[in-house]
């Protein structure tokens, strides 16, 4: 089972994080962190990296749902969206398959959810 889904698009990376962001707000999700991966290697351990945010995407009437359901499922959230740089100058936007990562955990309510929070992310990325 793959654990992502993800799109390339030939939009530079600047681009690309405004649009994944406008998506998934779109579809009712929130960017609540993010992490600048070149960034942080640059400042860490000096080595240079090629543009890598992370965004930690919540949709918080999901996310409630499933912290409901099961309450150390916030051990997994948010749902980590990646938009990183390729070789050859495109910007591929990578999302988790909450129903890969989900699975893990033998409950057959939070597997209904998490197939919802899929469908949105899936929405998301197709609007790019």
């Amino acid at each position: 089972m793959m654990y992502y889904f993800s799109r390339i698009l030939p939009i530079n990376h600047a681009d690309a994080v405004k649009r994944a962001t406008e998506a998934l707000a779109a579809e009712g999700f929130g960017i609540i962190t993010q992490i600048d991966v070149k960034d942080t290697l640059k400042k860490k351990i000096g080595v240079d990296f090629r543009p890598y945010l992370i965004l930690g995407a919540c949709n918080p009437k999901l996310a409630h749902e499933a912290l409901t359901i099961e309450d150390k499922i916030g051990t997994m959230l948010p749902c980590n969206v990646v938009v990183q740089e390729t070789p050859d100058g495109k910007t591929e936007i990578a999302a988790i398959d909450p129903v890969a990562s989900m699975a893990a955990v033998d409950n057959p309510r939070l597997k209904e959810a998490a197939i919802i929070v899929r469908e949105k992310l899936k929405k998301a990325l197709a609007a790019l």
